[in-house]
């Protein structure tokens, strides 16, 4: 069957697409919902630290909004309490983020749109790609219409969505290297560890051991373009983070340490979500309370 919209259906749908692909991944919902889990606190004993319903608490979680409620769930998961009722009123997006020799890639992986990202250097034309999301397509266009040569792949980590066009990519692209952390190693990869180091022409890599989301969670460090750049994957997201899965009291150290330690004009390229910078997310990540 095949599917017509008008002038005006078009443009809504592609309005609601923008919105979609610059939208922040995650609600109060969201990280409300990994603090607990993080923190092994289940509805139940939250209702109980707050004197409180259960039935009040999914309905924080869920989306649902009452201020003061909140308010003493984020003092009880040690969030930062400003920021967070920040994400509630969702008054806050990072400031759009455009930087000549990077490149950002969203697509669809069920009801998540998944990041990935081209560095190149505008002098010798050579890239880097970082996962690959799931269509290959866009990043091989792109590269074709920029005469870009892919000099090697880097992986931040092996979910399924960061990873699920990978042999395309490196079919249509040469067969370059692929970069991975040696604890989630696959097949024709190279495993590196915390450290690792690489570089073409004028730009350098470095890698950051950032696990905790996952096993061998890395972030990436680019210096060479106008401003340093940090690959994060789903380690940290514009306004949250990818959560502990493995380990989320490893998850937020490595943040603070490897991410946020970083200097202020740092551009973070997060796995999902809109780009952002170490500056706005020690001003708006409910996460870092130590910032202001």
């Amino acid at each position: 069957m095949k599917l017509q919209f008008s002038i005006g259906q078009t443009i809504a749908l592609v309005y609601d697409i923008k919105m979609h692909l610059h939208s922040l991944e995650d609600n109060h919902e969201d990280i409300l919902g990994k603090a607990m889990r993080g923190l092994g606190i289940g509805k139940n004993e939250m209702a109980k630290r707050v004197n409180t319903q259960r039935s009040a608490i999914e309905a924080i979680l869920l989306g649902g909004v009452d201020l003061e409620l909140i308010e003493m769930m984020a003092q009880q998961l040690h969030l930062d309490v400003g920021k967070l009722i920040q994400s509630v009123r969702k008054n806050w997006s990072p400031s759009s983020i455009e930087l000549d020799g990077l490149k950002q890639f969203s697509s669809e992986y069920g009801d998540m749109i998944v990041n990935a990202y081209v560095i190149w250097s505008e002098i010798s034309r050579k890239a880097w790609i970082f996962d690959t999301g799931t269509d290959a397509q866009p990043i091989l266009t792109f590269i074709d219409e920029e005469n870009l040569k892919v000099d090697a792949l880097f992986l931040t980590h092996t979910h399924r969505d960061h990873i699920a066009c990978l042999d395309v990519l490196r079919e249509k692209t040469g067969s370059p290297q692929v970069h991975v952390h040696q604890l989630e190693l696959l097949d024709g990869c190279k495993p590196i560890e915390e450290d690792f180091d690489y570089s073409i022409g004028p730009l350098s890599i470095e890698s950051k051991h950032t696990h905790g989301h996952s096993v061998g969670g890395l972030t990436y460090v680019i210096n060479g373009l106008e401003k340093p750049v940090a690959v994060v994957g789903d380690a940290m997201f514009a306004g949250s983070m990818g959560g502990g899965m493995v380990s989320y009291k490893d998850a937020l150290r490595t943040n603070r340490d490897k991410i946020m330690a970083l200097p202020d004009d740092t551009i973070l390229c997060p796995g999902h979500g809109p780009l952002t910078t170490v500056r706005e997310e020690k001003q708006n990540n409910p996460f870092f309370t130590e910032f202001s």
